[in-house]
Formats: C-alpha cells, structure tokens, sequence
C-alpha cells in the first residue's frame, strides 16, 4: 500500500515513517525540517493555495495519514485564526479531495475534545465540550472531515515517543528533567491513556488497511496520572523518583485550561480491529528499548541544520 503522510517532522508523522518503511511504501510531506530520509521525501506547504490537490495527483497514494495540525496549545491560543486554518479548514479540504479520487483518508484529532468533567470513561458517543483553542479547531476539523467523506475515519489520540527536537512529548519532559537530576512536577489529579507512539502508527496502518471508517479513539489501553506516568518512566531508566514532585494542575501556572479526566474507551478500536490494544506499561519498554538502540540519535540525523 502507498501512504501519503502529513506532518513528515511531528513526532507521530516521523515515528510513523520511518516505522512503516518495511512494509509499506511510505511518501511523507514536510516543508522543511528533514532531509536524506529513508523514506520518500516531498517538500510542500499544505497552506498554499491547489497544495493538498496537487500533492494527491502527484503521489496517488493509496491512502493518506494526516498528522499535520498546530498542536501547540498556547500558539493556538496566541493565534486562533492560524489554528483554525490549519487544524480545521485544511483536514477539510483534504477531506473532501480525497472522497472525490477515493483515497482513502485517516485524519488525526485529539481526546483534548472532551472537557474531562465526566467521571466515567468516554465513548464515541459522549458529546465533546472542548476547553481551548486548540480543542476547538481540532473538533471543527473532525466534523469538516466527516462531514466531507463518509468513508474517512477520524482517530482521537494521545501518545508518546521520542521526537525531532526531543522536547514534543510528556516522555521526553521526564527523562530530560531526571537524566538531568531535576525536579520535574508530576500532575496527580489529570488521567489520560496515552499510546506508545510505534503502536499508534501500527494501529492507523492496521485501520487503513481494514478500511475503517467513522470516529474512533485510538489511545493506550490503560489510564493513569501524569504523575503515575512520571513515576514509570523513572522506574524504566531507573532514574531517581523522588525528583518528580506531585502537584495539582491547578498549581502548575499553564496559560490554556487543561482537561482532568481523559480517561477514552478503545473498546470500538479494539472489536473492528480484532485485536488487543496495548497498554502505557508496555510502551514506556519500548520508549526505553529504542534509548538503548539509540533510535533517538538517529532519528535527528534526519533534521536539516
């Protein structure tokens, strides 16, 4: 299968690349950060005008992974209109180019949609109330998608991994904090279920594959705190744990509102892909297996100076 992949230099668009390599031909799209990748380079910029179109015509993917997104939180609350613009009207537009050449499309959300005020776990069907900018434009862009092309999936997701810059995901803020010997505050009243980010890309290859089509949450198999989540990682790499300091998100000064309880039900992943979803537990192994075989190393060889 050919997958055209959006956001070639975030850190889901760049593990899924180089993850798939072996099995699929993979075309990635990035404006300018990589360089001598092992994977099939195209430099565009997704904002310019025909962009989207000319890239599908060029590729003629079989299907298309779009990762790309302004995901920063405080940008998007600095600058609403970009957020919108690309979080919202492009996956839209990409949507709708996809559904007239039948490509088949998954674009990527975020369980930031929901306000984490539910004590429960939330399904597919709980009503998204989102806090943000940022949530906001993502779920503007869940309903543009579908509302473009029925034969779209749209996947909510929370991961982690190692990444370009070494500074994108909650994984690396702790090991850079306590490789370091710094304290690293550790949120003890925000749940979540965050998936290895080498899982999530085999899960959405697996989904193009099946043909899944509809909103999904594809997400690790397993709730816990962030500072749960800190105390793992330390426990991994063997790093001192006292250095992670509990604290309520209400202490930690962030300028945009953060969701407490993103506790996502993969039970509808799960059962239309047959299989088992994994866990954090496993995850944060493989996080550490792939520090031990320098992957991270690796991966910025990839970045253009």
């Amino acid at each position: 299968m050919k997958i055209l992949v959006t956001g070639a230099s975030g850190l889901l668009g760049l593990n899924l690349s180089l993850r798939m390599i072996e099995t699929h031909t993979i075309v990635s799209v990035d404006r300018s950060k990589l360089f001598n990748t092992p994977f099939e380079l195209v430099k565009a910029d997704l904002l310019e005008p025909g962009a989207c179109s000319r890239l599908i015509d060029k590729v003629k993917p079989d299907g298309i992974i779009h990762t790309a997104a302004l995901a920063n939180i405080d940008a998007c609350e600095s600058d609403p209109e970009s957020a919108h613009l690309l979080n919202a009207e492009i996956p839209g537009q990409l949507a709708e180019l996809c559904a007239k050449r039948s490509v088949r499309l998954i674009h990527i959300s975020t369980d930031a949609v929901f306000d984490g005020t539910k004590e429960d776990v939330y399904t597919e069907e709980d009503e998204p109330n989102p806090l943000g900018v940022y949530a906001q434009t993502k779920l503007e862009g869940e309903r543009a998608v579908l509302s473009a092309n029925s034969d779209a999936a749209v996947v909510r997701v929370n991961f982690f991994g190692w990444s370009l810059s070494g500074t994108r995901s909650l994984s690396e803020f702790f090991f850079n904090k306590l490789s370091t010997n710094q304290q690293a505050n550790g949120f003890t009243d925000v749940w979540f279920c965050s998936m290895f980010v080498g899982d999530l890309a085999e899960t959405l290859v697996r989904m193009l594959e099946k043909g899944l089509s509809g909103l999904y949450h594809a997400v690790g198999s397993e709730a816990i705190t962030k500072y749960d989540f800190g105390m793992r990682i330390a426990c991994q790499f063997g790093f001192d744990e006292e250095l992670i300091q509990p604290i309520s998100v209400e202490e930690s000064g962030l300028k945009a509102r953060r969701s407490r309880n993103l506790r996502l039900s993969v039970h509808k992943l799960s059962t239309d892909l047959g299989v088992a979803i994994p866990s954090v537990s496993t995850g944060i192994q493989k996080f550490y297996t792939q520090y031990t075989q320098g992957y991270p190393q690796k991966m910025r060889s990839y970045q253009q100076l």
